[in-house]
C-alpha cells in the first residue's frame, strides 16, 4: 500500500483515532486481516468471522509491529475506529486507488474461467510493467479491496477478479476500484440457485461494463493504450480517454452487454465478427490448443501449453487486454504460448511415473466449467481409460438435481469410460449417467461413492498405466482426491 498517515486513513474510512493513535503515524507496511501476516509498519484489519473475531488479536498485531488496528471498537491499542471494518476496508482501497492515476485497473468477471483469465492477463501485463494480480481467487467484498491495497505508486496494472452472488455485488466492487478495462468472459449457471435465472446472472455480470468510463471521458486512472519505446525500455504517455469493454462475441448474453456501456467495445472469440479472433483451432494429442490469432494490428500463430479447448477463449480475452495495453501482436502470441497454470487446482495436468495422467481441476465447479473439463478429458489422447471423478456443484438451489443429471449424461455422451460421483449430493451425476447410458451403446461404468476416501480407495485399486483421471467438484475437499493421486507418484 502507499504510505498514509493514520489521520489520512481515518479520513478515508470515516473513522476516529483511539487507543493513543498518533495522527502523524505513517502506515508503511501492508494491510492484513490475518494477524499472523502483519509486519512492521502494517495495518491490521479486525474483521468478525464465523469462527473468530479479529478484535481479539489486536494486541498480538501490535506486538508483531503493526502501526495500528482498523477496528469497530476501542481495542486498547492504537486504532482507527469505524462502524464496519469490512466497509472501511473497501473505502480505504478506494482512497488508495484514487491516488494512483497512472495505474490501469482491469476488472474480469464471468461464470467460469475468471481466475484463469485473471492469471493470464496478469502474466501478460507484467511484461509491460509492475502488475498486481495475485494467484488464487480474491473476488469478493473482502478479497477485492485486499488485492487493491497491494498496489502502490510503482504499480502499472491492477488486475481484479469480480465475483457476484447477487445483483449489485459487482457494482459495489467497481466502486472500490473503478476499472478502465472490463472483461466479461461468459454467462453460465454458476450460483443459479442464488440468482434464480441465467438472465439475472447476465444482469449482474454486466454491472462491470456499466461501471466503465464512457468514450470521450478522461479515465480516472489507466496506463496508455500505446507506448513509446526506447532503447532501455518503454516510455509512457498520458492515459487514454474513456474505458474499454472486452466482450465474448461467442456468448450472446455477453455480446448483448455492448448496449449497456458507453465505453469502447472490443470483442473476442472464434466468430468471424470478433475483433480479436481465433481461426484454424486444433488440438494436439495432449489436448493443447493451437490457433491463428487475428487482430486489427496483425495476425500471429499461437500454440498453447495449457490443456482444454476452452482455453482458446480465455487466451483471446487476455490478448485483447494486452493489445489495449500496447503489447505488439507477435509478443502477445509468444507470451500466450508460454502460459502455464498460476493458481492451484485449475487444469493442472501431470503424468505420474506409472504413466497415469491426472487433470487436477478440483478448486471449484459449475455446469459450464465441468462441461469444459469433460470436453478436455475426452479430447486427450490416451492408451487407457478416461476417468471422471466428480464432486457436487454448489449453489444451484432448485436446479441442483437437473444440472447434476445433465452433467452425468454429458459424461456418457463424451465417451468417458469411468464416472465416479463423490458424495450424496453428487448422486444426480450417477443417475444422469445411468439414464443416458440406457439410451446409448455406452460401455463405460458409473458408480457413486460416499466420500473422498472411498473414491481414493477405488482409484488405488482400479487405476492402470495409461489411464487419464479428471478430478473436479465444488469446494467440498474434492482436491483431497487429486492430492492422493500426487502422493502415489
Amino acid at each position: 500500500m502507499i504510505r498514509m498517515t493514520l489521520a489520512e486513513i481515518a479520513d478515508a474510512v470515516g473513522g476516529t483515532l483511539a487507543g493513543g493513535a498518533a495522527p502523524e503515524t505513517v502506515v508503511t507496511g501492508s494491510v492484513e486481516y490475518d494477524s499472523r501476516r502483519v509486519g512492521p509498519g502494517g495495518l491490521f484489519v479486525a474483521l468478525r468471522g464465523e469462527k473468530a473475531d479479529g478484535h481479539d488479536f489486536a494486541a498480538d498485531a501490535i506486538t508483531s509491529g503493526a502501526a495500528a488496528i482498523l477496528a469497530a471498537k476501542d481495542v486498547g491499542v492504537p486504532a482507527v475506529v469505524t462502524d464496519d471494518t469490512l466497509l472501511a476496508l473497501g473505502r480505504l482501497a478506494r482512497a488508495v486507488v484514487d491516488r494512483l492515476p497512472a495505474t490501469t485497473v482491469i476488472g474480469i468477471t464471468g461464470s467460469s474461467g475468471k481466475t484463469s483469465t485473471k492469471d493470464m492477463i496478469g502474466t501478460l501485463a507484467a511484461r509491460l510493467g509492475p502488475t498486481i494480480a495475485p494467484p488464487g481467487t480474491w473476488n469478493n467484498e473482502m478479497g477485492h479491496p485486499y488485492t487493491a491495497l497491494q498496489a502502490d505508486e510503482t504499480t502499472r496494472h491492477l488486475v481484479l477478479e469480480c465475483g457476484a452472488r447477487g445483483i449489485g455485488h459487482i457494482r459495489y466492487l467497481c466502486e472500490i476500484a473503478p476499472p478502465r478495462i472490463g472483461v466479461v468472459i461468459n454467462v453460465g449457471a454458476a450460483h443459479l440457485g442464488e440468482f434464480g435465472s441465467v438472465e439475472a446472472i447476465a444482469q449482474a455480470k454486466g454491472e462491470l461494463v456499466e461501471a466503465l468510463p464512457p468514450t470521450g471521458s478522461r479515465a480516472s486512472q489507466g496506463a496508455p493504450a500505446t507506448e513509446e519505446r526506447s532503447g532501455s525500455g518503454r516510455g509512457s504517455m498520458s492515459p487514454p480517454d474513456g474505458g474499454v469493454a472486452i466482450l465474448n462475441a461467442d456468448d450472446h448474453r455477453v455480446a448483448a452487454m455492448a448496449s449497456r456501456t458507453g465505453a469502447r467495445v472490443v470483442t473476442f472469440g472464434v466468430t468471424d465478427t470478433a475483433t480479436v479472433r481465433a481461426a484454424d483451432v486444433r488440438l494436439d494429442d495432449a489436448g493443447r490448443p493451437a490457433y491463428v490469432m487475428h487482430t486489427p494490428a496483425g495476425s500471429a500463430p499461437v500454440t498453447l501449453g495449457l490443456v482444454g479447448e476452452h482455453q482458446v477463449s480465455n487466451t483471446l480475452a487476455a490478448a485483447a487486454v494486452a493489445l489495449e495495453l500496447g503489447m505488439p501482436v507477435g509478443e502477445i502470441a509468444a507470451a500466450l504460448s508460454e502460459l502455464r497454470p498460476v493458481s492451484a487446482r485449475r487444469m493442472d495436468v501431470f503424468t505420474r511415473g506409472d504413466a497415469i495422467t491426472v487433470i487436477d481441476d478440483s478448486y471449484n465447479a459449475n455446469l459450464g466449467s465441468m462441461t469444459a473439463a469433460l470436453n478436455a478429458l475426452a479430447k486427450i489422447s490416451t492408451t487407457g481409460r478416461r476417468w471422471a471423478v466428480l464432486g457436487y456443484m454448489a449453489e444451484l438451489g432448485e436446479f441442483e438435481r437437473a444440472q447434476h443429471e445433465r452433467l452425468g449424461a454429458t459424461a456418457v455422451e463424451l465417451g468417458v469410460d469411468r464416472i465416479v460421483a463423490v458424495g450424496e449430493l453428487a448422486g444426480g451425476i450417477h443417475d444422469g449417467a445411468r439414464t443416458r447410458a440406457a439410451d446409448t451403446k455406452w460401455e463405460g461404468r458409473s458408480v457413486q461413492v460416499p466420500d473422498q476416501q472411498a473414491a481414493i480407495e477405488l482409484l488405488r485399486a482400479e487405476l492402470r498405466p495409461g489411464d487419464t483421471v479428471l478430478v473436479k467438484g465444488s469446494r467440498y475437499r474434492t482436491w483431497d482426491i487429486a492430492d492422493s493421486l500426487r502422493e502415489e507418484v
